[in-house]
């Protein structure tokens, strides 16, 4: 369970931010509003399974003789972040940009790509890890 979560948490991040969610806003008719609003609905199922994925990772760890707990605090605190305090601005600059307001770009965005990365690398370390402890 340990190794399997990680390797497939690592799959949804990597499979929907960095391949569907750019590749959304350039098929053909995709206008913004249409991917935003794609987006917000992926991003959202998204989130949920990951906190459900960490909660599992955590319960595991607990009955597991593991080591490596850390890079688990640290990719959830990643997650956390993300989800308490970058997806609230995001979320209201794409509620504005849905209604119709024409809104100067963001930082934020920027923001939750560079956690992306580091989720990413923090699942990637962890996954060495624990194939390393097996």
């Amino acid at each position: 369970m340990q190794l399997v979560v990680p390797i497939f948490w690592l799959g949804m991040v990597v499979a929907i931010s960095f391949v569907e969610a750019p590749i959304k806003f350039r098929a053909p008719g995709v206008t913004l509003a249409i991917g935003l609003g794609i987006g917000r609905k992926v991003f959202a199922a998204l989130n949920v399974i990951e906190v459900v994925l960490a909660v599992v990772l955590s319960v595991a760890w607990l009955y597991a003789d593991t080591d490596g707990w850390l890079l688990l605090v640290l990719v959830s605190a990643v997650l956390v972040v993300q989800v308490v305090v970058v997806r609230p601005p995001l979320t209201k600059r794409s509620n504005r940009v849905l209604a119709g307001e024409d809104v100067p770009r963001s930082k934020t965005h920027l923001i939750y790509i560079a956690l992306e990365v580091a989720k990413v690398l923090l699942l990637i370390a962890l996954t060495v890890d624990l194939v390393r402890q097996i």
